[in-house]
């Protein structure tokens, strides 16, 4: 297992910054989930509800021909905690190669020091969302 350089970045600028400005960065990554294409606000019926969060938090993917892997999310503005997680793996892991995206870790997030600034709750919600995106991906690979 391995985290993808795009990830990477992430985790290490996680890493290097005080426990007080971890909370600000995750913040800001909320604001970096982009809004749902049309076509989801419609019909939801394509979003997965990851039940372990404590929020309202749906999720799809799209696998491509080529394996590239797109990601969408949907959070409540209200809970910037778990829109900055999807933030996080929106900015890591969106149009990578499926092969890169299964391969991330279970618990790629521990180096971040997100343990000091969210609670045990929120980080089994995060390692949720990361397991059913992997899922999603896993069976549409498994359908070409």
């Amino acid at each position: 297992m391995s985290i993808p350089a795009s990830l990477q970045k992430v985790v290490t600028r996680f890493e290097r910054a005080p426990k007080d400005l971890r909370v600000q960065a995750l913040l800001q990554y909320a604001k970096k989930v982009p809004p749902l294409p049309e076509d989801m606000l419609d019909d939801r019926s394509g979003l997965e509800q990851v039940h372990e969060c404590q929020t309202p938090f749906f999720l799809a993917t799209r696998v491509d021909p080529d394996g590239s892997v797109y990601l969408f999310f949907d959070a409540p503005p209200e809970s910037p905690t778990v829109r900055g997680f999807a933030g996080i793996l929106y900015e890591g892991l969106n149009g990578l190669d499926s092969d890169d995206v299964l391969a991330v870790p279970p618990d790629f997030y521990s180096t971040m020091g997100l343990g000091e600034v969210v609670s045990p709750l929120r980080l089994r919600g995060m390692s949720a969302i990361l397991a059913r995106l992997q899922r999603q991906v896993r069976e549409a690979i498994d359908q070409t």
